[in-house]
């Protein structure tokens, strides 16, 4: 990104900071020219601003949360900021139940809608389908997270302070319909995108094929979480998709170009790291390095440097020294200022298109797209995919169906790691794998890489399945749903 990108990046993102942990947004702005009405605003404007509201939702609280519970990552002995998260403790007013719904509606969502609304005004077609495809994957976030969202009823200020919450099959199946429509403008022609406009489109700088790209991927991701729920329309879109002969992402869509500075970094090390003034909460989780050094993966030093690693056990934060004397020593998770943050990424594309394949296409071609994703994987690492690892990662071509789709989801869970972790929870929850262990990591029966419960968890033996819903909907909203545990799985869950 140029150098004007950093200094555009920098304001939103600062912007960004102060909405997630501080003030609330509020159209109640000043009317002097030199702070004009957000109404006022323009999509060069509203659009970026928007995008970077996402990115700090996914790749800053939703990277702790995904982290912990795909269990890459735990909670260190010797502090306290996560452990609600770490034993499934999360209430009402978490910030992690918190800034997820409150930054995605105040921020990123009311920009995509203004953007969309002045999009389609001035008859702008790209923007309208940059702004299309950036807000379905925001309310697709949402409605993964607690199941039912306002989406109807929502953004109309004044005019309806109490939003209906819609079912979250009933958003799916809208937010697919509106991303057809935005497909079916003429985004490829009229005028071309200025410079300026361009430069503030932090995800793929104008390139408008890569946007139609990025929305066909984006609708085989959703199409394939609705396969428990609603296995039909699943499958006829998927099948739609295949017959229109649809052209899915082979580059990564995100934020990939951070300055490194204070307000323009990765938000996950400037939350986790430069806002706590510490890099040592998070440490290594048996769970994953346990896989990790079993297939001799050279990717674990990306995630966990170089030996010795040290890893904790799951959620054993209150482990005393005596209990676990190498807690203290505990290997920390490997961060960086410049860490990209992704929304779906070239590996994860292959991925989804093998799984497709093997569903619904006779397996023809699931292979191929599989062995590009476990590359992509490796080459978005800088790690070589040697021959041996190659093979021990081979695609089970004669194994069963679930046999596939295991080792599918499993890469896919190695390659989330530290850039795009809730979405590992997700998956997960939509297919088991990687798999639930019947037994602690300390027992000697445990399978490496199986997900453990945490022996500090407060749900009787059960995983956190979703976010309940935050005070800022529970004590406002007369509307919203009746609090569910947090045990409980939203409406595609396996």
């Amino acid at each position: 990104m140029k150098k004007t990108n950093f200094k555009y990046n920098t304001l939103i993102f600062s912007a960004i900071l102060l909405l997630s942990f501080g003030c609330k947004k509020t159209l109640d702005v000043n009317t002097d020219p030199n702070n004009p009405l957000v109404e006022n605003a323009t999509p060069e404007v509203l659009f970026p601003s928007a995008v970077m509201s996402t990115t700090a939702v996914v790749g800053g609280q939703l990277a702790i949360v995904g982290g912990i519970w795909s269990q890459y990552f735990t909670q260190a002995q010797a502090s306290n900021q996560y452990k609600n998260i770490d034993s499934y403790n999360l209430t009402k007013n978490d910030v992690s139940v918190t800034v997820p719904y409150t930054e995605m509606f105040s921020g990123a969502l009311m920009d995509y809608d203004l953007t969309l609304k002045k999009s389609i005004e001035r008859s702008d077609w790209k923007y309208n389908l940059m702004a299309t495809v950036m807000k379905a994957y925001s309310f697709q976030v949402l409605v993964d997270l607690y199941d039912k969202v306002p989406y109807t009823e929502a953004f109309q200020g004044a005019a309806n302070l109490q939003p209906k919450f819609d079912n979250g099959d009933a958003i799916y199946t809208a937010l697919l319909a509106e991303i057809d429509a935005a497909l079916a403008k003429d985004f490829l022609g009229g005028t071309a995108l200025t410079a300026t406009q361009k430069n503030t489109d932090f995800v793929f700088h104008g390139d408008m094929n890569l946007w139609k790209q990025f929305a066909n991927t984006l609708k085989l991701k959703m199409y394939l979480r609705m396969i428990n729920a609603n296995p039909t329309a699943a499958q006829a879109g998927i099948n739609k998709l295949f017959q229109e002969n649809a052209v899915f992402l082979s580059t990564d869509a995100g934020i990939k170009t951070w300055s490194g500075t204070p307000n323009n970094s990765n938000p996950f090390y400037e939350y986790n790291i430069r806002r706590l003034n510490t890099s040592t909460n998070l440490r290594a989780s048996v769970t994953f390095v346990s896989w990790l050094t079993q297939k001799n993966d050279p990717r674990i030093v990306n995630y966990f440097g170089t030996d010795p690693i040290i890893p904790m056990h799951q959620g054993d934060f209150a482990a005393t020294s005596a209990q676990q004397p190498t807690y203290g020593d505990a290997t920390v998770l490997v961060q960086s200022a410049k860490d990209p943050v992704w929304f779906i990424t070239k590996a994860e594309s292959y991925f989804l298109q093998a799984e497709a394949l093997e569903r619904y296409a006779a397996g023809a071609g699931a292979k191929d797209a599989y062995d590009k994703g476990l590359q992509a994987a490796f080459d978005q690492a800088g790690q070589t995919l040697s021959g041996d690892l190659a093979a021990t990662y081979a695609y089970p071509a004669t194994g069963s169906l679930e046999n596939k789709i295991e080792a599918i989801i499993t890469q896919k869970w190695a390659s989330f790691t530290g850039t795009h972790d809730i979405e590992a929870f997700f998956e997960q929850q939509r297919t088991g794998y990687p798999k639930f262990s019947p037994v602690y990591s300390t027992n000697a029966a445990y399978i490496p890489g199986q997900l453990v419960l945490t022996p500090n968890s407060v749900t009787a033996g059960l995983f956190p399945r979703r976010l309940v819903f935050p005070a800022a909907a529970t004590d406002r909203n007369k509307n919203t749903p009746a609090v569910v545990p947090i045990t409980t799985k939203v409406w595609w869950g396996k």
